[in-house]
Parts: C-alpha cells; structure tokens; sequence
C-alpha cells in the first residue's frame, strides 16, 4: 500500500524532472570543426568561386560541398549555419584586401597609390554580391560594416599624411571629403563595371591620373 501511494507522489516529480531535463544540444554545444582544417578552408574556397560566379544564392551546402570534392554534411560540421560560412568568405577576402593596402602603402604613401588600390576593380563582383547579401542577412550586413569602418579609419589616416606631403592643407581639401571622393567614385566605377556600363569611365579614369601627376610629378 505505502509503495502504491509513493508512486503516486512521486510520479508528477519525476515527469517535471524530465520536462527540466536539458537535451543533448541544450547541455552540450554542437561540435564544430577545427578552424585550421585543410577541408574548411576548401569549402570556404568553394562558397567564394561559387558566389563570384553565380551569386550567392548558388551557395548552398550542396553545391559547396559537391565544388569542394567533400559531402555536404561537413559544410554544417565547419559552420553552424551559412550565415557563417559567408562571413567566413567575407573575412577571408577582407583581410586578404587589408594586408595588400598595407604593403602598398608602406611602400609607397602617396596618393597615386590610395587611387590604384581604390580604382583596382577586381573585387567589384565579391563587394556587389555581399551588398545584395547584406539586405537579407544581418549578420552580413554588420560584418561589412565592421570592416569598413576599419578600413575607412586606415585610409583616412594615409590620405591625411599623403595630402600633407603633397602641401595640401585640411582648408584646401578636408581629407574625409577627398576620401568619399575617391572610394565613392571607384564604387560607382566598379558597380557600372559589372553591370557592363562603361561610358565615361575612360575619361574619368584619366582625369583623376592626370590631376594625381599634377600634385605628384614622377621623378624621372
């Protein structure tokens, strides 16, 4: 008899104990690969060479997966969802593009420099398919913003010092104004570029160059 009535109390008690019993995922994160791995770095090659060349909306886990040679699945095992995967192909090409201004411009800080690097339209295709991103991914879109807040910083500080050397002062021409000069007109450039419009880029293109040499002559 006292066994049947323990039973009866103790059953609501066991029941809440398994509504409260974390689960597997809840207790324990979801194992994510290690990030110098040979094969991530191969999926995250794979989602960029897809993203340049269809769109990101070919970046699938099996379309990175079947363009890596590796199975789909170890596209969820690298990255806990494709938000971070694009992040990751973001970063990688981000970072990559830092490092090249900066030996540019230890090398040579000047502003024929800063205009090569801005007027290079090489990456117009990767920037105008991660804006098209952005407005559909928040975590996109604050990734972008992140870098180039950073980058804006780094180049503002080299236009200010080239400007300065070239006997340029901030009354003549405040530095943030020739820098949005500069990186919105090569943006413009870069977006007509992959949308085939080229009129005037030409002439454009050889006025900057040719006020550039004016404020900078080449030292025969």
């Amino acid at each position: 008899m006292l066994s049947i009535f323990w039973q009866v109390l103790s059953t609501p008690l066991r029941m809440w104990q398994l509504v409260r019993m974390p689960t597997p995922s809840e207790s324990q994160p979801r194992r994510i690969g290690a990030t110098d791995s040979k094969s991530r770095a191969r999926l995250v090659e794979a989602a960029e060479a897809l993203l340049l060349e269809e769109g990101y909306a070919a970046v699938t886990s099996r379309r990175v997966g079947a363009r890596a040679g590796l199975k789909p699945q170890l596209v969820h095992y690298y990255f806990r969802t494709m938000d971070d995967l694009f992040v990751e192909v973001f970063r990688r090409r981000a970072e990559a593009n830092f490092a090249r201004f900066e030996r540019a411009m230890a090398a040579d800080p000047s502003l024929r420099t800063l205009w090569r690097l801005n007027a290079d339209l090489r990456g117009a295709a990767f920037s105008v398919e991660f804006v098209a991103l952005a407005n559909h991914r928040k975590v996109i879109r604050a990734e972008i913003a992140r870098y180039a807040e950073r980058f804006r910083t780094a180049q503002l500080e080299a236009l200010t010092a080239a400007l300065v050397a070239d006997g340029i002062t901030a009354d003549q021409l405040p530095p943030i104004v020739a820098l949005l000069m500069m990186t919105g007109l090569s943006q413009v450039l870069a977006l007509e570029e992959v949308l085939g419009v080229t009129a005037g880029h030409d002439a454009t293109i050889s006025f900057v160059q040719s006020v550039i040499e004016r404020l900078e002559p080449l030292i025969p």
